[in-house]
């Protein structure tokens, strides 16, 4: 059932950002521009990582320039032994996991941490937005872009994390997605 969910999520995000009127935004002097914000370049981004699980978002100030999130492992993260018993989620634009017993999974918590991170999603443009459609939980993906932080006129700001050893609130990173290649299917 809810593999079922999250196909009928995707196909309606596809669809939604495939016929939306949306502005994706495009490149200028002094970083990236979409309607109403300012983008600014922090960090390259490039990473090779196993889809933990996939999130929609259509309300919220952040949902306006990323509507999905994605919740990547890589290393020992993308080891599906060790990922049977480990029960993951996403809500709130946070990932989550939980463990019954760090020696049946094989990971400790740090190693948990450090390779696996919730990742704020904004298309550099339409085509990559609708590659976004097609990632399913599972897949192996290359993603490459920049990590960047948003502000807007009234001061609102949204910023990246730029390290994988951090966690909780500010912990995730939000990426400027300029290619997205998926390298194996679930």
């Amino acid at each position: 059932m809810n593999r079922f969910v999250l196909y009928i999520v995707l196909a309606a995000l596809g669809y939604w950002l495939f016929f939306h009127e949306s502005s994706i935004a495009t490149v200028g002097t002094n970083g990236y521009e979409y309607p109403g914000y300012e983008i600014s370049p922090q960090k390259p981004y490039t990473m090779q990582a196993l889809v933990l699980g996939t999130k929609s978002y259509t309300s919220g100030r952040e949902a306006e320039l990323s509507r999905l999130d994605f919740a990547l492992g890589w290393g020992p993260m993308a080891d599906q032994r060790a990922l049977d018993k480990i029960d993951i989620s996403q809500r709130g634009r946070f990932y989550f996991w939980r463990v019954d017993s760090f020696r049946e999974v094989g990971l400790s918590r740090r190693e948990i941490e450090q390779h696996s991170a919730n990742v704020h999603i904004i298309p550099a443009s339409e085509a990559v937005a609708q590659k976004l459609g097609e990632v399913d939980r599972g897949d192996r993906i290359e993603l490459r872009g920049q990590l960047v932080n948003v502000r807007a006129a009234d001061g609102w700001r949204w910023r990246s994390s730029l390290t994988f050893d951090d966690t909780g609130k500010g912990a995730c990173e939000l990426l400027w997605l300029e290619e997205l290649q998926i390298i194996e299917a679930a």
